[in-house]
This record gives structure tokens, sequence and C-alpha cells, in this order.
């Protein structure tokens, strides 16, 4: 089956040369030229978003946000250019990672590779883990107690799925921003501690069980 793109961008030219460009790599492609017309296509499941930040009717991190509260599949952002402030911003909006342009489509094509990649071996294997009365799915990317549910945005639960299949284990916040965002990465470890934070005024929502343990001065781990 084709891997489905949204391309967002309101210059046409672009869309016309990575639409061309991705179709002739056999990828089927969506497009839209704003945010509304991309808000509108969410219901044909697209696998990976390439998202122009700078777009005539929203914002692109406010576009990211709204998209997160209905799909959970890699966001990529397009920029001419970005400071470490903005980047930050983008990664807790939703965002997976920045193409600065002008952008080679060599490497537009590796990159976006590399995600739709990820998130398939994410996918291979349904497994369920119980954990203090918690179950967590990770097919589903949701955490549970009885009949309470909790969703997360995807590198909230990116983080979940690390520490709690690796329970007990200290990681850094450097480590886990390698794992979740990736080495070559353009932005702030930083980051983590507010994706962190957000984690666990959901998981208190289920359960007042700790489940995320700080480590002053260490790093984080999952409590068993």
């Amino acid at each position: 089956m084709k891997a489905k793109l949204l391309i967002v961008d309101d210059e046409n030219d672009i869309l016309d040369m990575l639409t061309s460009f991705f179709e002739g790599k056999g990828y089927e492609v969506l497009t839209a030229p704003d945010g509304a017309a991309a808000l509108s296509l969410l219901s044909r499941s697209p696998d990976l978003i390439l998202l122009d930040i700078n777009l005539p009717d929203l914002d692109g991190l406010e576009i990211c946000r709204r998209i997160r509260g209905h799909i959970s599949c890699p966001i990529l952002f397009l920029t001419a250019r970005i400071e470490d402030a903005d980047k930050v911003k983008g990664f807790l909006a939703g965002g997976d990672d920045y193409i600065l342009k002008p952008f080679s489509l060599p490497e537009l094509e590796a990159r976006v590779f590399a995600h739709l990649r990820r998130e398939t071996r994410r996918q291979i294997s349904p497994r369920l883990k119980c954990a203090g009365g918690l179950i967590i799915d990770y097919a589903q990317r949701t955490v549970s107690l009885g009949e309470q549910t909790a969703a997360f945005a995807k590198k909230e639960f990116d983080i979940i799925e690390l520490l709690s299949e690796n329970a007990g284990q200290l990681f850094d916040r450097e480590r886990i921003y390698e794992r979740i965002w990736g080495y070559d990465s353009e932005g702030d470890s930083g980051v983590v501690a507010e994706h962190i934070r957000r984690i666990r005024a959901r998981l208190a929502e289920l359960t007042d069980r700790p489940c995320i343990e700080t480590v002053w001065g260490c790093g984080y781990k999952w409590i068993a």
C-alpha cells in the first residue's frame, strides 16, 4: 500500500514540485494551500504531513496543535528560517522535525522515509503492558485504568513508551531527546522537561501513583 503524504504550503510552485517528486517515488500525495484546507483533509488519514509554518490563514504551529487532536502521524515543518526558541515551540506543538528551505529533495525524501519507517516499526507488533494497574497499549498509544483512558500527543507517548519499556532505567534529558527526536534534530533537549510535565498531568487524571520519577541532576525513570 502506498504511503500517503499531506503537503501544506501556500506556494503553488513548491506544491507542484513536491507532488511531482513524491508521486514519482510511489507515494500518494494530498495537497493543501492553507490551514483550513489541511484540516479538512485529515479524514483522509495521511501517514505523514509536510507543513509550512508561514501560511496565509492559520499559523503553522496552531495548525499542528489542531492536527494533533485528531491524528498522531509524523509532522515535518517546512520553514525558510528558524530560531532555537521557535524550534522548541514547534516540538511542543507536536512537530517531529524541521526542514529548512531551500531543501535538497533527496534529503527531504530520506527524512520522510526515516519517519515513516519508524512509525511502521512501532505498529508491527501490538503490545500491552500492565504497570501498577495501568494498561499501556503501545498499538493504540493510550494509557488506561479501568474504564478511563488517556490519549497523548505523539512525542508524549513516545517518551512513555521509551521509559515504560525500560522501567527502572535512568535516562537523562539529552538521551531522551536523541532517542525521541533523533540524533540529527536541531532542537533543544529542554523540551523534554515540558513533555514530562504534560505526561504527568495526564497520568494524574488516571491515578495518584507516581509513574515517572525525577532523579535530580540525572534524569527520569519509569517506576516499575
